[in-house]
């Protein structure tokens, strides 16, 4: 398998680990790298990567000396690994996610290295709360943070400068970002970096701006790992289903395995170098309908409590992949089967 070995950091994440086992089966060698820290992880190699013949490095992406012996003798680079939450520890999230993206190209240059492409995960919430119309004047902005005196007075909506209820566009590559906590903030750096980085020096980079991920391997410690993990905790424990603001609020949702074929289709298409992808699920759905197919999925008579918020949760998040389609990908599984997968296999750790 000469020049076909592959690098996935965050290599023990679920979306890591799936897209290792398809460069598996096409025939590539693989290199994994994580640092294996709670509460994502617990310290050890998750058994769904056992037995499959996958290197694995136990290291810290931010760190150059594990970097630098994780990338000896590769020819491309799925940057996966990220610090993920809406927590204060700003400095973090840029440690952990931009200076490690850094690394990899500063490494490879000081190296010679001779990677063909690096393929980074980005994220829908380098949008923030996105591009929103005021049907007053059909004037477009980019709405800043909700206050608090806001979510207090249960004013959730975005309103336009006249007062009114505006109309959200879809994300959309090109247009303003407006990141709203320090995740954002992070991976927006990273994406400047990498195509900036990538240009210069000649390495094909392609950034791919993940919608809500879905599916089985998604760690139930991982406390930013969405509605899916939650809802459906609770559902099994017949906990009350806890939904924010009222509900209404527009999420799309994607499959692993969705995410998954987009990850191998940028590496192998040249026509995807150098470019800025949405990976989305293609439908927009309200959070209460999402809590209500959970609920539904698994048979739960949990009640669904509607209230509280978080201050920096953008109102809406939903991603036009129209980008991506050109290039020949669609997204192919319901959020149902994510959420039916991910029930099946939550159950499964359990026995």
């Amino acid at each position: 398998m000469k020049n076909k070995m592959v690098l996935i950091t965050g290599g023990a994440g679920f979306i890591a680990s799936h897209t290792a086992d398809a460069l598996a089966k096409l025939g590539y060698t693989i290199r994994l790298i994580d640092n294996l820290k709670p509460p994502v992880h617990a310290g050890k190699w998750p058994a769904y990567l056992k037995g499959k013949g996958y290197e694995t490095i136990t290291g810290d992406v931010s760190r150059k000396k594990d970097l630098e012996k994780a990338l000896e003798d590769v020819s491309y680079v799925y940057h996966l690994a990220a610090y993920q939450d809406q927590r204060p520890d700003f400095s973090k999230f840029f440690v952990a996610n931009t200076v490690s993206a850094a690394l990899i190209y500063e490494i490879i240059l000081e190296k010679k290295l001779p990677v063909k492409k690096i393929v980074l995960a980005s994220t829908q919430f380098v949008y923030g709360d996105g591009e929103y119309e005021c049907p007053h004047d059909k004037k477009l902005f980019y709405p800043e943070v909700r206050t608090k005196k806001q979510f207090d007075q249960k004013q959730f909506a975005i309103l336009c400068p006249h007062g009114e209820p505006a109309i959200f566009h879809p994300f959309k590559e090109q247009q303003q970002l407006t990141p709203t906590n320090a995740y954002g903030l992070s991976k927006e750096a990273i994406e400047r970096l990498a195509l900036r980085f990538g240009k210069t020096y000649g390495i094909p980079t392609v950034i791919l701006r993940y919608s809500i991920v879905q599916g089985p391997r998604q760690s139930p410690r991982n406390l930013y790992s969405g509605a899916m993990r939650i809802f459906s905790l609770q559902s099994l424990a017949g906990d009350p289903i806890t939904v924010y603001e009222d509900g209404a609020q527009l999420r799309d949702f994607v499959n692993v395995q969705d995410v998954v074929a987009a990850n191998i289709l940028v590496l192998k298409n040249k026509k995807a170098d150098f470019g800025t992808f949405n990976v989305g699920g293609g439908k927009a759905y309200s959070v209460l309908e999402f809590a209500q197919m959970v609920k539904k999925i698994t048979g739960s008579s949990s009640k669904i409590k509607i209230g509280g918020y978080r201050r920096t949760d953008t109102r809406n998040a939903v991603s036009d992949i129209l980008e991506l389609e050109k290039l020949g990908w669609k997204p192919r599984f319901t959020p149902e089967k994510s959420v039916r997968d991910y029930v099946e296999w939550l159950k499964d750790q359990s026995r």
